[in-house]
């Protein structure tokens, strides 16, 4: 046995020698260190070798183990540094000494129209606060009035973790966190970015943006809920805005509704973005149901308020007239570089 592993080593060497790049040095090492590489088999063929000659034989084939261990990692190495140094030999030379091209960066045109939102809700006492991605069930769901195995949560393809956690689907996974941080009365906006495993197109993507809001104090109404959104609506495009207040089902306000925008794309006339019908649903909304309110400690039956989860990223596309969504997550720079100046 001793011969046998004398020969595999020099046959190692020599082959060694002979690999020039990386996949051929990893074709080697899976030849001789896979699970049925030649020193793999050595090893295994230990068990035929007599008591007296196991211990020496196991050295010289742990020795031989080790060396072609060593011998492909110091190869490897070798390669990467002789690829290198020809990528950096045949790369296009510049000249250091000619003056530096000035790089001119932007907002992105979500950040843009979240800070003014923000401007807006703060001029009328509202608070902005902030809220993580990644969430729990009770957060997410329960906390919202949408307990475990409720019809409504087949209305979000949800992102699951495999801890438990999932990526929020929704800012409404904020509301029970400020409700129960600030109490009542309490006035605040939370921006931020939520999932959904949506089969994309030109106004549905699987990452996107929304600014939830709550406002609840004694005696706030519907009419509380319209004021502020047609208020918003108008500072943000800078003129009136058509919208249209819908019901609509969300387990989170009772009663609740869908306040939609007249299409700034097509001027109402219908396209691919509003679906031909010449309107975007802009603004689930509703007063906030009161099991909601009694999970975030605040007493119904002392206070109301109202909610609205606001898609930024489709108040994005009416205001700046862009047609297909997937452009704002796309990284183009020809797309995203005409708000430098805003």
């Amino acid at each position: 046995m001793k011969e046998k592993i004398e020969a595999l080593q020099k046959r190692f060497e020599a082959e060694l020698q002979e690999a020039k790049n990386s996949e051929m040095v990893e074709k080697l090492r899976v030849a001789y260190l896979g699970k049925k590489g030649s020193v793999t088999e050595l090893l295994k063929g230990l068990k035929d070798v007599s008591a007296e000659q196991k211990k020496e034989m196991g050295q010289h084939i742990n020795l031989l183990k080790k060396q072609v261990e060593d011998s492909i990692a110091h190869q490897v190495e070798k390669i990467k540094s002789a690829e290198q140094e020809l990528l950096i030999a045949s790369a296009e030379q510049y000249d250091v000494t000619l003056p530096v091209q000035e790089a001119e960066g932007s907002y992105h045109p979500i950040t843009i129209v979240q800070r003014q939102l923000e401007e807006v809700f703060a001029s009328m006492g509202f608070t902005i606060e902030d809220y993580r991605e990644i969430v729990t069930d009770y957060q997410c769901f329960e906390a919202v009035n949408i307990p475990k195995d409720h019809p409504a949560r087949d209305m979000q393809d949800t992102f699951w973790l495999d801890n438990g956690q999932l990526l929020k689907t929704h800012t409404s996974a904020a509301q029970n966190a400020i409700m129960k941080k600030y109490g009542a009365p309490l006035r605040a906006v939370f921006p931020g970015r939520c999932f959904r495993n949506e089969a994309t197109d030109a106004s549905h993507e699987n990452t996107f943006f929304q600014m939830e809001g709550m406002m609840i104090d004694k005696n706030i109404s519907i009419s509380n809920l319209i004021y502020f959104m047609k208020t918003m609506l108008s500072e943000v495009f800078e003129r009136e805005v058509d919208v249209r207040l819908r019901p609509g089902f969300f387990p989170f306000v009772e009663p609740g509704f869908e306040l939609d925008i007249s299409c700034l794309i097509c001027g109402g006339e219908g396209c691919p973005t509003c679906k031909h019908s010449g309107w975007v649903e802009l603004c689930p909304c509703g007063m906030i149901h009161p099991n909601v309110l009694r999970e975030g400690g605040i007493d119904p039956e002392e206070y109301t308020g109202f909610a609205f989860g606001l898609g930024l990223t489709r108040l994005v596309m009416m205001k700046y007239g862009v047609k297909d969504i997937r452009d704002l997550n796309s990284g183009n720079l020809k797309a995203l570089s005409q708000f430098k100046h805003e």
